[in-house]
């Protein structure tokens, strides 16, 4: 169903009420999601971006619904990845030949993925298009934010930037805009988009974000390809972005944990303790990777300015649901961050070695060697993880 952004411009996206793992499975949307089009109606007719591949069939017959599919001009593709341009095959059986605007490696992604020769008309950053009315499409490269193909494409007159994967969040809901969304929700699902997803290229787009004030844009709208668009103060979203690219910390401390017989849970309930006692202003979070929510664990520790990790030690090794977790933090390149690591073991204990070699190679400064117990920890043991909570607490 078509609903009027302001003026002439129309979303024609989907909301996706059911999703709940995305990327394959690497990232949970707990919220669900919505794949955001647009459709502007000047002079030209432009479709901004188009829906994921399961909908293309639904998306085609809405959008014939709302406008003869033969009268749009132009279709402007921001970014390649098949969440958003996974209706084009449909449509353009439908209206070949019409153009297709993207950037260099824009075309390299489609053609790549869907092995058709369209009628691309390559852009770059500064290059316009005149849809009438006295406005104009003006297109802004923004390469790596996410894929090498992305790129944001800014309506004037209208001052809407369509801002592809910047600024988005997985999040579910009919309401549209920012200021009718609950706000917590928007926030924490905003975090965890940029924490996931965004962080490997934080200088990236600082300098990007750099590049688009100095362009002068007067912006009234930022309309996502993901979740809600932001239109009350719609740059508070840019200027969280300008924080969380800055090596971004909170006075937080996360402690991610997996454990066999409880062991390595009685020591990370000891230190974070022990933390709690030496700095009562610190945040401290206890979390079982087991049991525990990947993506929302990036995002707690996307806050930490430190992270406590904790395996016992398994056939010379550590845990795959830790391995795994700090294979994870190894991609994001997080920076300013300290780590420290603890750990049970019965005969060669090297989890903590091992959870210290993990942790330096994902950026993080890893302080000493470890806090070890062999076998269950004893009362004396208990009390020597509290000190170290408050060891760390002081780092």
């Amino acid at each position: 169903m078509k609903k009027t952004i302001k003026n002439n411009v129309s979303w024609v996206g989907k909301v996706d009420w059911e999703l709940r793992r995305f990327h394959g499975d690497e990232y949970t949307t707990n919220h669900g999601s919505t794949y955001n089009s647009y459709l502007i109606q000047e002079e030209k007719n432009v479709l901004v971006d188009t829906v994921w591949l399961p909908y293309a069939g639904e998306f085609v017959e809405n959008l014939a619904r709302e406008i003869d599919l033969d009268q749009i001009d132009c279709i402007i593709a921001n970014h390649g990845e098949v969440d958003h341009s996974g209706a084009l095959p449909e449509l353009l059986k439908r209206i070949p030949g019409t153009p297709v605007y993207c950037t260099a490696n824009g075309v390299k992604s489609l053609k790549g993925q869907y092995h058709q020769d369209w009628n691309f008309q390559v852009v770059k950053t500064g290059d316009r298009l005149d849809v009438g009315n006295g406005k104009e499409l003006v297109f802004v490269e923004m390469p790596m934010l996410h894929w090498p193909d992305s790129m944001a494409t800014y309506l004037t007159g209208d001052n809407i930037l369509f801002s592809n994967d910047a600024f988005g969040q997985h999040y579910a809901s009919d309401r549209l805009y920012n200021d009718l969304v609950d706000q917590c929700d928007l926030h924490k699902e905003a975090l965890k988009y940029y924490a996931n997803i965004l962080a490997p290229f934080s200088k990236m787009l600082q300098r990007k974000l750099g590049e688009i004030k100095s362009m002068n844009l007067d912006i009234d709208i930022i309309a996502t390809s993901h979740g809600i668009l932001w239109r009350e103060n719609p740059l508070q979203i840019v200027e969280k972005y300008g924080e969380w690219a800055a090596d971004y910390q909170e006075n937080k401390i996360t402690i991610l944990y997996d454990t066999m017989w409880n062991g390595t849970r009685t020591l990370a309930e000891g230190i974070a303790e022990g933390i709690g006692l030496a700095d009562p202003e610190c945040e401290v979070m206890v979390f079982n990777l087991a049991k525990s929510d990947k993506n929302d664990l990036i995002a707690e520790v996307f806050r930490s300015k430190t992270v406590v990790v904790g395996s016992p030690t398994c056939n010379g090794g550590v845990l795959h649901s830790v391995a795994g977790f700090l294979h994870m933090l190894q991609e994001l390149k997080l920076k300013n961050k300290k780590a420290a690591t603890f750990g049970c073991y019965g005969w060669s204990g090297e989890s903590t070695k091992l959870l210290n070699e993990m942790l330096a190679h994902g950026g993080f400064q890893v302080h000493g060697e470890g806090f070890k117990c062999l076998w269950n920890p004893d009362g004396d043991r208990q009390q020597a993880a509290l000190a170290y909570g408050k060891e760390i607490a002081g780092l």
